[in-house]
């Protein structure tokens, strides 16, 4: 995996980011989900009106325009290469490994109430961090897996009860 970024911009324009092209980025946090970048000596303002972090989408201000912005790392576009790509009706309560790979940590244990998008584990595979998100609200019903363990694809990590 070469660290590069699919950006979709309101459904019409597409780009592709390296690692390099983000390092580029002079940034700088402001209050209130802010942020000032700096870019080849040209200032932008940019608010983050809104974000839905598993499905990895966001609503920014850009100098008083708004866009949608959906983001694909090289993770996700292996997957909907793969046509692995289940969309959101195919929510289960299971949590299976998307690939075989190495559990570095596991953030939550038996009891835990998560929030949609909080990380339950982070899974290495090939010589990536995957972090892998929390479908939705629920509370974390079981763990199979411990740090450092090796895992095979679709192998069961954890089960997440729906609150009621």
């Amino acid at each position: 995996m070469t660290n590069t970024y699919k950006l979709s911009v309101n459904d019409e324009f597409e780009f592709q980011l390296d690692a390099q092209d983000v390092n580029s980025l002079d940034t700088s946090l402001q209050p209130n989900n802010k942020q000032h970048i700096l870019e080849d000596s040209a200032s932008q303002s940019v608010h983050i009106e809104g974000k839905d972090v598993l499905n990895r989408q966001y609503t920014v201000r850009i100098n008083g325009n708004r866009y949608q912005v959906a983001i694909k790392n090289d993770l996700d576009l292996l997957i909907e290469e793969m046509g692995l790509s289940l969309g959101a009706d195919a929510i289960e309560n299971d949590i299976f490994a998307p690939m075989p790979g190495v559990i570095l940590s596991v953030d939550v244990k038996e009891g835990d109430s998560v929030k949609e998008g909080d990380t339950l584990c982070v899974l290495e595979a090939m010589k990536m961090e995957n972090a892998l998100l929390s479908p939705r609200d629920g509370v974390i019903k079981s763990i199979e897996v411990t740090t450092a363990d090796t895992v095979e694809k679709n192998a069961l990590l954890l089960t997440l009860e729906p609150l009621s």
